[in-house]
């Protein structure tokens, strides 16, 4: 069993930036693939960005790619999420999660965070 726990929210104006915590606990292994997803009031939770085990796939959804940069760092069993350029339509609950196989990071990861509010005002 893995656990994940996300820091790093909180209120910032449009145009700024924050930077996302994550760290993994428990059964954790360097091989976890891990991701972020973001859940919007009123709507679906959607994939982020995504960065598996060794650091050297990196995958990001368009509506944050040139702006968002995840990274990791395996001796602390944490990955980041670096956001710059936010905008108000950036304001969700943003989770961590974390696989053993990359695809299923980006779609339907096992563990998951319990989340980390980011509010983007304008």
């Amino acid at each position: 069993q893995v656990q994940l726990v996300e820091s790093g929210g909180g209120l910032v104006q449009a145009g700024g930036s924050l930077r996302l915590s994550c760290e993994a606990s428990g059964r954790t292994s360097s091989s976890l693939h891990m991701a972020w997803f973001r859940q919007a009031p009123g709507k679906d939770r959607e994939f982020v960005a995504a960065i598996s085990w060794s650091g050297g796939n990196i995958y990001y959804a368009d509506s944050v790619k040139g702006r968002f940069t995840i990274s990791r760092e395996n001796i602390k069993n944490t990955q980041y999420l670096q956001m710059d350029t936010l905008t108000p339509e950036d304001t969700a609950v943003y989770y961590c999660a974390a696989d053993s196989y990359f695809l299923k990071v980006t779609t339907e990861p096992r563990s998951w965070g319990q989340g980390t509010q980011v509010t983007v005002s304008s």
